[in-house]
């Protein structure tokens, strides 16, 4: 055959079913790296939204505890933040009776009130605009011009107590008897930032935040009691009622006023 030697047409046979077994297994196995490859996929895509959720709730977490500006700071330069406000207005609430309170409900129903005044609150901060700082059992804190400065801080905060005061107004007697609060306002500077590793929370420290919780101390019931500070700042705005001299602990004599009503001129 012309110097080429004849194949058997058996031995070709069995060298093509050889082959074609061997491309077989070859699609078998690239077929099983691909499944392998979409489950990998499918599995890494699983982990990426798990992580994303994490990451969110984390977030979320974060900014249940620290104004969203804090946080990111926190989160990029962990360790203590401190900074100067000039210009903030702190308010003090504390629930008035609320020892004889807590002695006429079970600790759930205590719980209960406490949690839907407080998220009413809540609310009424973020309407106007101003930052919760902390509860502290009956106690509720706010400040205006923090973490960032708040041109009108005072009146923000002034508006947010009246605020207050009306859901206190609007409230059923609790066991037989009325709830009632006192606000204190103040108003100059502080220091706001974040200290410490573990269970932190923006806080603000400074004369301004004592002589606000004393002017709630010392205020009185159903009223909102404001620091002569203050009340340069919203006379314009707001009605007050002077309140004269009185002995402020840690203080001294202080002047000081009520606020009655936003000015009908507004």
């Amino acid at each position: 055959m012309s110097g080429v030697e004849a194949r058997d047409p058996e031995q070709i046979e069995r060298q093509n079913r050889a082959l074609q077994k061997k491309l077989t297994r070859t699609e078998g196995k690239l077929e099983a790296l691909e499944i392998l490859q979409q489950q990998n996929a499918n599995l890494m895509r699983s982990l990426m939204t798990e992580l994303g959720e994490e990451r969110a709730e984390s977030e979320r977490l974060l900014l249940n505890i620290l104004p969203a500006a804090v946080a990111q700071r926190l989160k990029a330069e962990p360790g203590i933040i401190a900074d100067r406000f000039d210009a903030v207005s702190v308010l003090f609430l504390d629930i008035v009776g609320f020892t004889p309170l807590s002695e006429t409900l079970s600790a759930q129903q205590l719980v209960a009130w406490l949690n839907e005044v407080y998220s009413v609150f809540d609310a009424l901060v973020q309407d106007h605009d101003v930052e919760k700082i902390r509860t502290i059992g009956d106690g509720y804190m706010v400040a205006a011009g923090v973490p960032f400065p708040k041109d009108d801080h005072a009146a923000a905060i002034t508006r947010l107590a009246l605020d207050m005061k009306d859901h206190f107004a609007s409230l059923p007697p609790v066991s037989g008897n009325r709830v009632n609060f006192r606000i204190g306002i103040s108003s100059g500077p502080v220091v706001g930032g974040v200290i410490g590793t573990h269970k932190f929370q923006y806080d603000i420290w400074g004369d301004t935040v004592n002589t606000a919780a004393r002017m709630e101390s010392h205020g009185v019931p159903g009223r909102i009691h404001i620091s002569t500070a203050t009340y340069e700042l919203i006379k314009q705005e707001f009605v007050c009622e002077s309140r004269g001299m009185i002995d402020v602990k840690g203080k001294g004599e202080m002047e000081t006023w009520f606020v009655e009503r936003a000015s009908k001129l507004l």
